[in-house]
């Protein structure tokens, strides 16, 4: 069992996935950052600091009107409380936008290949060859 333990860990996927999840990590941070520090608060000023996460609509009336949301779930008052719902969507959305900026800026900076595809055999071949130097064939 313990040489079986030792080769699953020594298999690449593992380390592969263990790197991974330390990049992620990382990169969470500073995609964190970004959303936190960047993008929240010009759009906090733009939408003038609502908070939508105090919304909720009332599921029983018969135990009175609360006056918050925690007020409701203070008096175990069944409420839909929407406001949060909309709080997490416009998180998600801003975090979605940081990590395709974040991404669309790390591609920038990726360099171009070197290499193409032989139209014919398939074989890797430099981008500005004009015949393919494997099966000879005009591209």
């Amino acid at each position: 069992m313990r040489n079986d333990f030792r080769e699953f860990i020594a298999r690449g996927n593992v380390i592969d996935l263990a790197v991974a999840v330390i990049i992620g990590v990382a990169f969470a941070k500073v995609i964190n950052t970004l959303v936190e520090g960047v993008l929240m608060p010009p759009l906090g000023m733009l939408t003038s600091g609502i908070d939508f996460s105090g919304l909720f609509y009332v599921l029983d009336t018969s135990r009175g009107l609360p006056t918050s949301l925690a007020d409701a779930k203070a008096r175990s008052i069944p409420v839909i409380a929407y406001g949060q719902l909309i709080m997490d969507i416009v998180q998600f959305l801003v975090v979605a936008l940081a990590v395709f900026l974040v991404v669309r800026e790390v591609n920038r900076f990726r360099r171009a290949p070197a290499t193409k595809e032989c139209p014919m055999c398939l074989s890797g071949i430099p981008l500005q060859a004009t015949r393919c130097a494997y099966c000879t064939s005009a591209l």
